[in-house]
């Protein structure tokens, strides 16, 4: 069986790989995550990593591990560029002294957000915040630090945990009406569809960078009015802007990714969001 550590694994993202290889008898995961119950493994602390590397020798690694709490990086940027550059860049390194490749998950928020069209991969970047700033160094690390590494930026993502998906639902259960902004713009994306994204990459030596999101663009209004549709909630969705949504970090405005790479290196095409949504709603109940 070959080995994969899953950074971060009781996240989001972290649990739908942990669904996807379930049934898996080439793979077998080890879980890491600084949550009660797995193996605590501080990815900001490079030798913990290399001692953790010797024993597992693993034939990959999938880093979930993030500091993506948006706002607060902007007060905490010190922590968060631990986390989300050092923390990478220290996987870099050991995976490449174990020969292990490396999965890293980035982010939309290296893009400035000020073009309306969908951002490829070798597109410039210009991140406008704290956090953002901090996954592209992160990033710049990978690239510098190892040779057999996949970098995908996802965005808008939703899974099983908190997300955006849950939390309107539930805001719905006590409010008529809710406001949602309504000029940014992106791909709302299912950790399951990125997980399936993943499994075809890591058995491959097609490094490089990717944008891995749902197909489609919404803003944030659309894609609740769409969650309520499907659930049967009649709350009605109030559109208001960017300006009128007290936010301590400036969010970048059209946020699509285009999966370019996917499509010229792969046969995987990600859903619709719409058929995401749906299917991810059909699991809820």
């Amino acid at each position: 069986m070959k080995i994969i550590i899953v950074t971060g694994c009781n996240g989001q993202l972290g649990r739908a790989v942990n669904d996807y290889y379930k049934n898996s008898t080439e793979y077998e995961l080890v879980n890491t995550d600084t949550a009660e119950g797995f193996d605590n493994l501080d990815i900001t602390d490079l030798e913990a990593l290399d001692t953790f590397f010797d024993k597992v020798r693993p034939y990959a690694v999938i880093n979930c591990a993030a500091f993506t709490n948006v706002d607060a990086c902007e007060t905490k940027e010190d922590i968060a560029f631990k986390v989300n550059a050092i923390g990478p860049r220290n996987l870099a390194i050991v995976s490449e002294k174990y020969g292990a490749k490396l999965v890293h998950i980035s982010t939309d928020y290296v893009f400035e957000g000020n073009e309306p069209s969908p951002r490829k991969e070798t597109d410039p970047t210009g991140p406008i915040g704290a956090y953002g700033r901090t996954k592209l160094a992160g990033e710049n690390f990978v690239k510098s630090f190892s040779n057999h590494y996949f970098i995908i930026r996802t965005a808008w993502l939703y899974g099983d945990g908190k997300n955006f998906v849950r939390t309107m639902l539930g805001a719905a259960k006590t409010r008529d009406e809710v406001t949602v902004v309504a000029d940014q713009i992106g791909s709302p994306t299912s950790a399951k569809e990125l997980a399936k994204a993943i499994g075809v990459l890591v058995p491959t030596d097609n490094y490089g960078t990717f944008h891995g999101t749902c197909e489609g663009v919404c803003s944030w209004a659309e894609f609740t009015e769409e969650i309520y549709r499907l659930a049967g909630v009649k709350t009605v969705v109030k559109h208001i802007t960017s300006d009128q949504y007290p936010s301590p970090t400036k969010r970048p405005a059209y946020s699509v990714l285009d999966n370019y790479m996917f499509r010229q290196t792969t046969d995987f095409e990600f859903a619709d969001w719409k058929d995401a949504i749906r299917e991810y709603l059909e699991s809820e109940k």
